[in-house]
């Protein structure tokens, strides 16, 4: 994984979502636990991590085409591109 700030997706990003809950939408749906969360940088949806048993951000990115998070968790300042597999802080 790269660190770099020339992906488009992540260029494409004007202001940075922030959480607007710090829980996993999908987990609280069925039950279940997260690890991380992360921060949709189209729709804004929170969600929770590769880590996390259900992946429900990575799920959530390849289901609908938005390719850019960030994290959600306190003091973290970076976004992730899924498509180009790339970390940039901001």
């Amino acid at each position: 994984m790269a660190t770099d700030s020339s992906c488009a997706h992540i260029k494409a990003v004007t202001s940075v979502k922030q959480a607007k809950r710090h829980e996993c939408e999908e987990c609280v749906k069925i039950g279940a636990h997260w690890v991380h969360l992360r921060t949709c940088q189209q729709c804004g949806t929170t969600q929770c991590c590769d880590d996390s048993p259900n992946r429900h951000a990575r799920k959530h990115a390849k289901a609908t085409g938005h390719p850019v998070i960030s994290s959600a968790e306190p003091g973290e300042t970076w976004m992730y591109c899924f498509p180009d597999d790339v970390f940039a802080e901001y």
